[in-house]
C-alpha cells in the first residue's frame, strides 16, 4: 500500500502541475495568458480573456486534475481503514499543491479552485454540489468570484462532516481550505479596501488599467 500511495502521490502532483490554461492560451491565441488580464492561468482569467468557452474547457481540465488521481486511487484500492483514508486525502492535497504550485511555472500556479472542485467531486458528489451552489449564489449576489470560491472551501470541511466523511478528509478539507485562502490573499485585501475586480464589472476605480494584481480567483 505505501508503494502504490507515494506513486499516486507524485503522479497527483504532476497532473496537478500541467498548465491548462497557459497551454490552451498559447495555443488557441498565441498569447501568454500569465502577462494578461490577472495573470492567472485558471478558468476565470481564460474565460475573460479568450472567450466563456475557453474558460469552461479550462476548467474541465483542471478539475479532472482533482477528480482523477482521487477517483481512481479510491477505486483501485478496497477502503482499508485510517491508512487508506489518509492517503486518499494526501493525494488530493498532493494534486493541489501541483496546480498551486507547478514545477512547470517556477513553482508557480492558480488559485486552485477548479482542482479541489474535482477533488470533492470524488471525495463527496453531494457534499461538493452544495458547495458549488453556495460558490453560485455567493457569485449572483455579490459579483465576486473570490469571495464565492473562499466561502465554499471554507464550508467544505462541515459539509464533509455532515455527511459522515472519514476525520482524514474531513482534516484534510481543512488544509486545501487553508490553501485556497492563502491563493486569495491579494483578493483578501483589496475585498476589504473595495478594490476587487467584478465578474460582471469592473472595480470601483473607473479607470484603474488592468494588470496581474487585479487577480481574480482562478
Amino acid at each position: 500500500m505505501t508503494y502504490q500511495c507515494i506513486m499516486f502521490l507524485v503522479i497527483a502532483y504532476l497532473l496537478g502541475a500541467i498548465p491548462f490554461g497557459r497551454l490552451i492560451a498559447r495555443r488557441v491565441a498565441h498569447i501568454d495568458i500569465t502577462l494578461r488580464g490577472s495573470g492567472n492561468i485558471g478558468a476565470t482569467n481564460v474565460a475573460r480573456e479568450l472567450g466563456i468557452a475557453w474558460g469552461f474547457v479550462t476548467l474541465m481540465l483542471d478539475m479532472l486534475k482533482g477528480f482523477l488521481p482521487v477517483f481512481l486511487y479510491a477505486h483501485y484500492f478496497l477502503p482499508a481503514g485510517i491508512e487508506f483514508e489518509t492517503c486518499l486525502s494526501a493525494i488530493g492535497i498532493s494534486a493541489l499543491l501541483g496546480h498551486q504550485f507547478s514545477i512547470f511555472m517556477g513553482f508557480r500556479g492558480g488559485k486552485g479552485v477548479a482542482t479541489a472542485i474535482g477533488i470533492y467531486l470524488a471525495i463527496s458528489p453531494i457534499a461538493c454540489l452544495i458547495a458549488v451552489i453556495l460558490f453560485i449564489l455567493t457569485v449572483y449576489t455579490w459579483d465576486f468570484v473570490s469571495l464565492g470560491s473562499m466561502l465554499a472551501a471554507i464550508l467544505m470541511p462541515a459539509l464533509l462532516a455532515f455527511f459522515g466523511t472519514s476525520q482524514p478528509l474531513v482534516a484534510s478539507s481543512i488544509i486545501v481550505a487553508a490553501l485556497i485562502c492563502f491563493t486569495h490573499k491579494d483578493n483578501i485585501k483589496r475585498l476589504f479596501k473595495g478594490k476587487e475586480r467584478k465578474w460582471r464589472g469592473k472595480t470601483d476605480q473607473p479607470n484603474r488599467s488592468r494588470s496581474r494584481s487585479n487577480s481574480s480567483s482562478e
